[in-house]
């Protein structure tokens, strides 16, 4: 039987795509500093695991936008590869794999709610992904990374969404000491199964910007290209010089 020592990973194994030959590792990809200091063994946590998953994971994801998009540079599927790794995208990966019901943390990280931490859960992501890369190869690792991020290279399937326009957006304000914008879904319609989303943008409370999509997301990011067009839009006419009369 299992206990909270060692939890019963059957499941996240299943739910991977991948079978542990040595199941030490994915045990210690799940071990929290704070549980190895408590338990008198410091050395054994996850953080070495973490530093080789974050560089297997780039690498998985670089070499499949590298070849799905042959006719793209590299500031475009720098941001696409970016948007992928970042924290907020991690957490919700370890979250959708239930991570934080196994992790081994302290008595105190688990009181202090370490299991909902977004920090600790993407951490065990990265330490996870590189247990596999250990147990079994790169091609191994890189299969169970395209599988978990299917969806997210939707996203970029095709050449306009490889750029990110609420990032850039958040970079013009933010180069220009303004507050973030904000985004608000207007209407959601249509039926369940082809459903049509607009959002605006909102800066400093006045609309600056709209867009539809199938998904928010992508509401969300065509709001923040109009918001882009019309404002890069006002600077130009702000900075031409008046015509000679």
């Amino acid at each position: 039987m299992p206990d909270d020592e060692h939890p019963d990973l059957t499941a996240l194994q299943s739910e991977l795509g991948y079978q542990f030959k040595d199941i030490a590792l994915l045990e210690l990809a799940l071990t929290h500093p704070s549980y190895a200091q408590e338990s008198g063994e410091p050395g054994k946590h996850n953080q070495r695991l973490e530093f080789l998953g974050d560089a297997v994971l780039q690498l998985a994801l670089t070499a499949k936008l590298f070849d799905q998009f042959p006719d793209h540079e590299e500031g475009p599927l720098t941001k696409a590869r970016a948007q992928m790794v970042k924290q907020q995208t991690l957490f919700e990966r370890g979250r959708a794999l239930e991570l934080g019901t196994l992790l081994r943390l302290s008595r105190g990280e688990d009181r202090n709610q370490g299991r909902l931490r977004s920090s600790n859960l993407a951490d065990a992501y990265e330490a996870l992904l590189g247990a596999v890369y250990l147990d079994g190869g790169f091609e191994a690792a890189s299969r169970v990374i395209l599988a978990q991020f299917s969806d997210d290279m939707a996203d970029v399937d095709s050449a306009p969404n490889l750029d990110n326009p609420k990032g850039e957006l958040q970079e013009y304000l933010q180069g220009r000491s303004q507050p973030s914008p904000e985004y608000r879904l207007i209407e959601a319609s249509g039926p369940d199964h082809d459903k049509m989303f607009k959002c605006a943008v909102l800066h400093l409370g006045s609309e600056i910007g709209a867009g539809s999509g199938k998904s928010k997301k992508i509401a969300e990011s065509e709001a923040a290209r109009a918001a882009l067009e019309t404002l890069r839009q006002s600077e130009t006419k702000i900075e031409e010089p008046p015509a000679d009369s």
